[in-house]
């Protein structure tokens, strides 16, 4: 698996503009034809992180993806939602060895070894370990609602507000967001504090999710929120 793609440092202005010009007339394209609505925050939100464990993080790792940034972002999300004292969900990746219990999608993409029980790599990134009253959710497939409580965690807490934040965008996040909105709480993704190993990938599915499934925003954005 190659690591993740950064953005060619050999294109030049003209051709930043021009695909800068193609992104907003297909933003324009889009809200012409109705999608990219606006959800808004609801009353009482939460946080979900999602997979930030040390196989996206550590080089060598099949599942390396460059998103020391996308961490440091996550980290203030999580601060800020500390401070605003709403509920915070962290999930994690657990297979028995060999992914007994991974069905086809552990047969399918062979890095997800990096999270059988007792691998390292498996390990939280140490910045986001859950505090006590932490709500902690292990899962074995993208979605952090497939197979798990999360849903009647959520509603029995209360929530109708998911911020997302994690690994990856085009994976788990993704997944994640769209079952939120299957389930009937509003998606909010934090664009910053998600991450992908391809920037092309990222941008995609962020794109495709603002226009039909979540609001995608920026970091201060959502910090701003929480402050208030």
């Amino acid at each position: 698996m190659e690591q993740r793609h950064k953005e060619d440092p050999a294109m030049d202005d003209g051709d930043r503009e021009d695909r800068e010009m193609t992104a907003t007339a297909l933003r324009e394209d889009y809200s012409r034809a109705g999608f990219r609505g606006r959800l808004g925050f609801g009353e009482s939100p939460a946080l979900v992180i999602i997979d930030f464990a040390l196989a996206y993080l550590q080089e060598g790792s099949p599942l390396y993806a460059g998103v020391e940034d996308t961490l440091a972002s996550c980290e203030r999300v999580l601060g800020a939602a500390r401070e605003a004292g709403i509920p915070v969900i962290i999930t994690r990746v657990e297979f028995h060895p060999g992914g007994v219990d991974g069905g086809v999608f552990y047969r399918k993409v062979s890095a997800l070894s990096c999270f059988d029980r007792g691998n390292p790599l498996a390990e939280l990134a140490p910045s986001l370990k859950p505090e006590p009253g932490d709500i902690v959710v292990t899962k074995q497939y993208p979605s952090a609602f497939f197979g798990t409580s999360l849903a009647s965690t959520l509603t029995s807490l209360g929530v109708d507000t998911v911020i997302v934040t994690g690994v990856s965008t085009s994976g788990c996040v993704r997944a994640t967001a769209l079952d939120a909105c299957q389930y009937g709480f509003i998606p909010i993704v934090v664009r910053q504090a998600v991450g992908d190993r391809s920037e092309a990938v990222h941008e995609a599915n962020l794109f495709d999710l603002d226009a039909k499934y979540a609001d995608v925003l920026d970091e201060s954005e959502v910090v701003d929120h929480l402050a208030r």
